[in-house]
């Protein structure tokens, strides 16, 4: 029997010629020959084997090239990589086969896109090493990445065909990772796909009923656009500017962020609606000018919101983008965004990266930009990674902000720098040793720590000493990867020195009590001391952050109780005790979803909830299996969960509750509204008498005619609690109500 049926083959040859029909920029007959070379190799390679959905595998490595050439911009070499971007992983084919017949910087790009299969370090992950290996290549060829997210994007389009954790998995790595690099790299229009496609898999239902919506509102919305756009086209017909006009709907992620950011529901969002001007500008005249000349324009015809201005013509974002943002007042009573770009800066905000560089080669003069200071800046960083994967990431991680903010030196250079970012950070920003020196800053020519936090148009000057040297104090205010990074490496030396220090002092107290060293009296020391792992736990008793005189005590002690203290974790009933590690093998099955709620008299270990997003019955949940294998429950919408499943998708359990009455769970709610005599009695009449339900702490204060706090209370599950709230906001004088996921029990 053949491998492809006729049907098939003239399938998979329809969508190579459409491949080679799209790829603008292979006109050579070398480009052509390369990539139908590379194209089959790889229909070789993969011949007879199917995706999940059925589909001969090959359709893959052809979609992939299709959106490096037609969605990215990139060139021959990159579409022939991409169509055999799977072949050393997946067949007999090894990187030396593939050397020998396309040359080496081709295969040192496959390389880069060929999955690692074992990983050496067990505090890491696959998934950690995987990401680590790519983000590696960023020092070499940054093609690599772009390939990796077309994949990417090709795989989260072709999603539905994959079991649920499986899709979940995907969608959080996705979210955490790739759509952050996306927007990194100025490739809006995939950033965008990505997100929404990971909403729709992370959250399907809330994805359909915002989509439905934004279709709903479809005919309405275009009939407004219509109605704006008409005075903006005469005018700018009027004063000779040729332009294009779109208007344009807020993506679904976009719509769902602001709804959980701002806490409103989806009618409440102002500036759904957007419009995009896009004009070919004229030559010698600065684009720049030719944008405010634009806005000048729109803004005789319609007021605009003075705090809604965004200028990225003058200083870039660090991506590359450059655009001229207005809000103004519609005809019709709504807030409008108007996006006025040149022709050259609407292409590189769709493809990002590649356009930039083709620009860039068209213009010698060109400065280097800010997309072209992070790459450098990444690059310095990969030279030092860090041995763990996982920790690597993490520090990634923080170079991929997405809001920015513009400050000065005192000379008047700008430095972008995330939003967020202290004036430590600020210091290392400007040099190392500046950082490593610094002991504090003055802001606006005002003194201030380093702590302090920065805003858009601050100038900063640094105040250093040469005797100052970096503590472990000062991670604790910087936010950016490169000032973590250089106190980390600046404090290495100090220290290795700290845990042979603190490790002696261990094992002697140990010694004295005639214990010896051993992995279950790690597990009780730990958790109890709150440190995450042995070099921690050293350099803090080196240093006298932690006191072993109450060794004893805690070496008696249970460790279930010191897993809750260390979590600070709230449990429906009482404390359950540790079951022992031989009998812990058989107790999850991660194929299968932890039932919770169940058992709740039974004397096994059940799970622990996490008090980052607390979650009740009725949440949406996941359950993490810890390294002490113990099931933590996250909610799925919960940022640390989305980091677990990006980092750990081996250790993710399904998890579901069962309905029950029983148990009680404590949440929070956050009210505010107009104080008035007797509010808080009536407020606690509904509460307790009128719902019976039990309150745990009550915290209100009041001040100019307005109160604000919070309630903590016992409720069975998410209906009870949003029955609770619904009750609450019918009181007069309420305003708002609101359930807070993150709270100190």
């Amino acid at each position: 029997m053949s491998l492809q049926t006729d049907e098939e083959k003239l399938l998979i040859q329809s969508h190579f010629e459409d491949l080679l029909k799209s790829c603008t920029r292979c006109n050579s007959p070398e480009d052509k020959e390369l990539i139908v070379k590379a194209f089959n190799l790889a229909n070789e390679a993969h011949k007879g084997v199917r995706r999940k959905s059925g589909e001969p595998y090959i359709l893959h490595p052809i979609a992939v090239a299709k959106i490096v050439t037609s969605e990215i911009g990139l060139g021959a070499k990159a579409v022939a990589c991409a169509l055999m971007h799977d072949v050393v992983e997946d067949t007999d084919y090894t990187i030396e086969d593939i050397e020998r017949i396309f040359g080496k910087k081709i295969a040192s790009i496959i390389d880069g896109l060929t999955k690692i299969t074992d990983v050496f370090d067990a505090n890491s992950t696959i998934q950690a090493e995987n990401f680590r290996k790519i983000l590696l290549t960023l020092a070499d060829d940054i093609r690599v990445i772009l390939i990796k997210l077309a994949d990417r994007l090709h795989n989260m389009r072709t999603l539905e065909s994959l079991p649920a954790t499986k899709q979940m998995k995907i969608a959080s790595e996705t979210i955490y990772l790739y759509a952050p690099l996306a927007h990194r790299l100025g490739l809006y229009a995939i950033k965008t796909e990505l997100e929404d496609l990971s909403l729709k898999y992370r959250y399907p239902q809330v994805y359909e009923e915002i989509r439905s919506k934004i279709a709903d509102n479809e005919k309405r919305r275009v009939q407004l656009i219509n109605h704006f756009s008409l005075p903006i086209i005469q005018k700018l017909e009027e004063n000779n500017i040729d332009f294009e006009i779109s208007g344009r709907p807020k993506s679904v992620y976009s719509i769902w962020k602001k709804m959980q950011t701002k806490n409103v529901s989806f009618e409440e969002i102002y500036d759904l609606l957007a419009v995009r001007i896009v004009f070919n500008p004229y030559p010698h005249i600065p684009e720049k000018t030719q944008c405010w000349h634009i806005y000048s324009l729109i803004t005789d015809i319609y007021k605009p919101k003075p705090d809604r201005l965004r200028d990225w013509v003058s200083t870039p974002k660090a991506n590359g983008y450059e655009a001229l943002h207005c809000t103004v007042m519609g005809p019709d009573g709504k807030w409008v965004e108007v996006q006025i770009r040149s022709r050259r800066m609407d292409e590189i905000a769709e493809r990002g990266f590649a356009a930039h560089w083709r620009y860039k080669e068209m213009d010698a003069t060109s400065q280097e930009n800010e997309l072209d200071k992070w790459i450098r800046r990444v690059r310095e960083m990969l030279e030092n990674p860090q041995e763990n994967a996982l920790e690597f990431l993490d520090e990634f991680k923080l170079n991929l902000f997405t809001s920015e903010i513009i400050v000065f030196t005192p000379k008047g250079e700008t430095r972008s720098l995330p939003k967020g970012a202290t004036a430590l950070d600020f210091a290392y920003e400007i040099h190392t040793e500046v950082g490593n020196k610094a002991i504090g800053a003055k802001v606006n020519h005002k003194l201030v720590p380093l702590s302090y936090q920065l805003n858009t148009g601050d100038q900063v000057e640094i105040i250093t000493a040469a005797s100052q040297k970096p503590t472990w104090e000062l991670l604790n205010f910087a936010t950016t990867a490169k000032a973590k990074a250089a106190i980390k490496n600046a404090l290495k030396g100090e220290v290795k020195n700290r845990i042979e220090k603190g490790q002696q002092l261990l094992e002697e107290k140990l010694l004295e009590m005639g214990i010896q060293p051993s992995s279950r009296v790690f597990k009780k020391i730990l958790p109890a001391y709150e440190v995450s792992s042995k070099d921690e736990l050293y350099a803090k008793i080196s240093s006298g952050l932690i006191n072993l005189d109450n060794l004893k005590k805690i070496l008696k002690k249970n460790t279930q109780s010191k897993w809750i203290k260390y979590w600070k974790l709230q449990l429906g009933f009482g404390a359950k005790k540790v079951v022992p590690e031989s009998e812990i093998q058989t107790k999850y099955d991660l194929r299968k979803p932890i039932v919770l709620g169940a058992d709740t008299d039974s004397d096994n270990p059940s799970y622990l909830v996490a008090n980052c997003c607390n979650p009740i019955p009725g949440d949406e949940v996941i359950g993490y299996l810890s390294p002490d294998e113990i099931v933590i429950v996250h909610k799925a919408t919960c940022a640390e969960a989305v980091r677990l499943m990006a980092q750990h998708g081996d250790k993710i359990v399904a998890a579901k509750w069962t309905t029950q009455k029983a148990l009680s769970f404590l949440a929070r709610v956050e009210v505010n509204g107009m104080d008035r005599i007797g509010i808080i009695s009536e407020l606690t009449k509904v509460i307790s008498d009128e719902l019976m339900v039990n309150i745990r702490k009550f915290h209100i204060e009041s001040h100019d005619g307005i109160f604000e706090g919070y309630i903590d209370l016992y409720v069975h599950d998410v209906t009870h609690l949003n029955n609770l709230i619904m009750n609450i906001i019918k009181v007069k004088g309420m305003e708002n109500v609101r359930r807070m996921d993150k709270f100190d029990d």
